[in-house]
């Protein structure tokens, strides 16, 4: 029956029927572009909203800048020669059409997942509806051994994972669905899960307690998106998690940093069933042995006069100077326009990166369709090493938080780490002014 169909088609488009052949491009172009819209390829792949794909900024790894490349169909810098089967070569095993390894910065052991049918609407929306760019992206050069590309496919044999998506029968389809799209076209894993050495991901599914169990990646710190009830999702409910991917806003939280523009670029984009899906894995994924807790004291007000009317502790002052005016005397924060702090899973996270960096440079909430307004807390980068490590302290252990400790030296490393870092907010924002097209109804 398969083939019928299939011969049909062809023969439908060869007897002069040119409108059914535009009509089955426009709608392969129109999955297409929602499958770019899942997968966020413009967070990585656009320097500039006016040349979208043709290259983004660099990003920022431990072994130096790897710049992102055009993906516009350009024929000489883009993919513009590239057939359907390169495509796919480039995307699912991360090889060029010239033959030339990608640096797995590259998702593509997420990709790998993806169905051919996804692939495919995916290379049609890039060559039929974006517009080339004779441009080349900047170019990656790393210090000898990394350098060498033919490496790679050492790397490929050892660590890439297995091939297509399986549904597995243990589940129902919207936990199979919700499953599809985090391991492989939103590539959650690539941020939200901690790498070896050799800069692979630790797991790419919930057979291990390692996936999705927070990362570091760009001086900041990715959390925990497991069952735990601290730093990770176990006092969310699946509507919060809809609403946090949706506006950027859910439980008095708010995103930041990368998952801010993962937000802006995709997440606002996703079909409410494809968000219902999603939170639904992820409710699914058990917690693991946390650092930090959160138990709500029976009266914040009463224990922050107390830490207040004697000596106090260190950071107490800092914090009452500096952040209770938008946090709260009992860090309860003042819903969308400044996020809570009490029991903030960011807040609780053992890894300080995110924090720290947000209290270095500053940050501003989402700019949704659906969303409230963007709102902007400003950087306090004037404050000494020992000053944030010192009001960090006191957030992460007040109002019933419990997290380590924060060193003066952590932060050093961190601040060292945002200087070099060139999507500061500012730039950011200025890229973010020129809004993007509202995504086609579904």
């Amino acid at each position: 029956m398969t083939l019928r169909i299939s011969v049909f088609l062809v023969l439908a488009c060869l007897a002069s029927a040119p409108a059914f052949c535009d009509d089955m491009d426009s709608s392969a172009v129109a999955r297409g572009k929602y499958v770019e819209e899942l997968s966020d390829c413009s967070a990585c792949h656009t320097a500039s909203p006016k040349e979208p794909f043709a290259g983004g900024m660099p990003l920022t790894t431990p072994i130096g800048p790897i710049y992102p490349t055009n993906i516009t169909p350009d024929p000489q810098f883009g993919i513009g020669q590239y057939t359907l089967k390169d495509f796919r070569r480039a995307l699912k095993d991360g090889v060029a059409k010239d033959g030339h390894y990608l640096y797995p910065a590259m998702p593509y052991p997420s990709y790998a997942r993806l169905t051919d049918q996804d692939v495919s609407d995916l290379y049609a929306y890039l060559m039929k509806s974006v517009a080339p760019v004779h441009k080349p992206s900047g170019e990656t050069k790393l210090p000898f051994p990394f350098n060498l590309r033919w490496g790679l496919a050492i790397w490929n044999a050892l660590f890439m994972p297995g091939d297509e998506f399986r549904p597995s029968n243990k589940h129902d389809p919207e936990w199979n669905r919700g499953a599809y799209l985090v391991q492989s076209a939103a590539h959650c894993g690539s941020c939200h899960t901690p790498r070896d050495p050799a800069y692979q991901q630790k797991a790419y599914d919930e057979t291990s307690a390692d996936f999705l169990s927070g990362g570091y990646l760009e001086h900041w710190y990715a959390p925990d998106l497991r069952g735990d009830m601290a730093e990770g999702l176990g006092r969310w409910s699946e509507d919060d998690i809809v609403s946090f991917l949706k506006t950027g806003h859910a439980k008095d939280d708010a995103a930041f940093g990368n998952m801010r523009q993962m937000v802006e670029n995709s997440g606002q984009y996703f079909s409410d069933t494809d968000l219902h899906a999603i939170a639904h894995y992820l409710k699914s994924l058990s917690a693991r042995a946390e650092a930090s807790y959160y138990g709500p004291p029976p009266d914040p007000s009463s224990e922050m006069k107390t830490i207040l009317s004697g000596t106090g502790r260190p950071g107490a002052g800092l914090y009452l100077s500096s952040c209770a005016s938008c946090h709260g005397m009992t860090g309860a924060g003042q819903g969308f326009k400044a996020p809570a702090l009490a029991g903030n899973p960011t807040v609780l996270a053992e890894n300080p990166g995110s924090i720290i960096s947000i209290l270095l440079q500053g940050d501003t909430t989402a700019a949704t369709k659906t969303g409230p307004p963007p709102q902007t807390m400003p950087g306090f980068s004037r404050f000494t090493d020992a000053q944030i490590a010192d009001v960090l302290n006191f957030i992460r252990n007040s109002w019933g938080n419990g997290a380590p400790m924060v060193s003066a030296r952590t932060v050093a490393d961190v601040r060292a780490k945002v200087k070099e870092d060139p999507k500061t907010p500012a730039a950011v924002s200025a890229a973010r002014a020129q809004k993007r097209p509202a995504a086609p109804a579904r």
